[in-house]
């Protein structure tokens, strides 16, 4: 995490979100609650999450032995916040509720079990986050059935007041800046405490709740009024500002202005096809907007198609171009592929709603989530970060350029191209070295070549400058010995390219038959 810090201080990047809890684990010690580390931040084989929380992401039979198990101390924590404000970058903590938490929900469990055994009925109840008899049916997109908050129960926000407060304390001893907390919302599914009777006495006993949909009204509104009486200001995902709702007799996410004068920041994911505005929509309305937009920001997405390629790809594929093509104010023109990285039709565009000139006064900033659940070593870490950040860079601090904002679409294209090629030379033969020693050297990912074959030659590019290609035509890996690519190779047989760096080190090879 000091690593990702430095650079992201080089590069001018001053925010760092900082998930702390999934699913899949609790991930920062809180002082009062150690079955969050000691049982929510432990993956291994159970058949109850008593000692610690079943496996997920090929994290194996036992805890402790790779990246599936483990948790920042407070220690740990204060040093990344001082760390972090030394170099002027705010970090936004995310605690996230009331979906994707069942780390929590298991770790709460077990401290309730604990305590009903010690016979501390009253304490065990404490901070409980399920109602103990609630049978409602439901099933996340990464298919949990037992993995979100029941919003009903008073425990449950005696549970996140805790932990807010015990974050604050440990912003306070770094001597650390913060403004808001993040509380997530994302990917919360259909069927959830419709049956439960925490939820139903609820319901009864507050007639302003019109139903188990408005629940989710109910829980925003007391953690914002939680966190306003600690001068904070809510942050979530893009569902903090909306609301089911029947639309053409089924239900859909609607806008909810309720919240729009609330200063809520929110992180707007979704610009998959049919949302390709949504962002927009919440911004004219006056909630405060970080574009997130997966197709063009998620670096977690492969880089490309290729099989050999790690990441994810639900979302698209993104490279170093995606992110720097990306124009916060203009999102509808430079778009070039879909979610399936085919490329896009602009017609499907047209209608959508554009950003105000209110709206863009509620662009308060550019994210790009880097998510770790296959990412299992720093090393992959850096590769799937870097050159990558180098786009996101440049489009979240460089001026709107002149190509985003030209209504001609050849000049808009000459434009374009003049300027990424001065890019792509700025960062090859700059920048990339550089990465090769600052703060201990970085494993960004080295290029793979372009490869053709026409009229019986074999002809190779490469994305980025300041690099080396490589070919054998044995069918052998290329070395460091191999020779240097100037044109087109004529041999037969199988001919195989590599990119190397200026240190010796290299990428992907590339194997074609001639």
């Amino acid at each position: 995490m000091l690593k990702v810090l430095d650079v992201m201080a080089l590069y001018k990047m001053n925010v760092l979100h900082f998930h702390l809890n999934d699913d899949e684990g609790w991930r920062l010690e809180i002082q009062g609650l150690p079955e969050l580390t000691t049982i929510g931040s432990q993956r291994g084989h159970t058949i109850d999450d008593s000692k610690n929380i079943l496996p997920s992401y090929g994290s194996g039979s036992e805890i402790g032995v790779n990246s599936g198990s483990g948790f920042y101390t407070r220690s740990d924590f204060i040093e990344i916040l001082k760390y972090a404000t030394a170099r002027h970058i705010r970090v936004i903590p995310e605690i996230e509720t009331p979906g994707h938490a069942r780390a929590a929900i298991k770790s709460m469990d077990a401290r309730y079990e604990r305590l009903m055994k010690a016979g501390k009925k009253e304490e065990a109840g404490q901070y409980l986050l399920r109602d103990l008899n609630d049978k409602s049916i439901y099933e996340s997109v990464q298919g949990w059935n037992d993995n979100v908050i029941n919003v009903a129960l008073p425990s449950a926000y005696n549970f996140l007041e805790k932990v807010v407060d015990e974050i604050r304390i440990m912003y306070t001893e770094a001597n650390a800046p913060l403004a808001t907390i993040h509380f997530g919302g994302d990917e919360v599914p259909a069927g959830v405490w419709e049956k439960s009777p925490a939820v139903a006495n609820l319901l009864k006993t507050d007639t302003s709740i019109k139903g188990v949909d408005e629940m989710w009204h109910y829980y925003f509104s007391k953690v914002n009024n939680m966190l306003k009486a600690k001068q904070l200001y809510l942050s979530g995902w893009e569902e903090i500002g909306l609301r089911k709702a029947l639309v053409n007799g089924e239900k859909k996410m609607v806008l909810d202005d309720r919240f729009a004068n609330e200063n809520f920041h929110a992180d707007v994911w979704n610009n998959l096809s049919g949302n390709e505005d949504l962002a927009y929509k919440l911004a004219n309305e006056g909630y405060k907007v970080v574009l997130t937009c997966v197709t063009n920001l998620y670096l977690d997405l492969a880089t490309n198609k290729s099989f050999n390629e790690t990441g994810q790809y639900w979302g698209g594929y993104v490279d170093v171009e995606k992110p720097y093509y990306f124009v916060p104010y203009e999102l509808f023109k430079n778009l070039k592929e879909d979610e399936s990285g085919n490329p896009i039709d602009k017609k499907k565009l047209e209608g959508k709603t554009t950003l105000t000139e209110f709206g863009k006064s509620n662009i308060v900033g550019i994210q790009s989530p880097l998510w770790s659940e296959i990412i299992k070593t720093p090393e992959r870490f850096e590769y799937m970060l870097l050159p990558k950040l180098f786009g996101v860079a440049e489009r979240a601090w460089a001026k709107n350029p002149e190509w985003a904002i030209e209504k001609d679409t050849l000049k808009s294209k000459v434009l374009y191209n003049k300027d990424w090629s001065e890019f792509v030379n700025i960062i090859g033969k700059r920048e990339i070295p550089r990465l090769n020693h600052y703060s201990g050297g970085y494993n960004y990912r080295i290029p793979t070549p372009g490869v053709s074959i026409e009229s019986g030659r074999v002809s190779a590019n490469l994305q980025l400058p300041g690099f080396v290609i490589r070919y054998t035509t044995d069918g052998t890996e290329p070395t460091i010995n191999s020779t240097i690519y100037k044109s087109a190779i004529d041999t037969k047989g199988i001919i195989q390219l590599k990119v190397f760096n200026s240190e010796g080190k290299s990428g992907r090879s590339v194997k074609v038959q001639n």
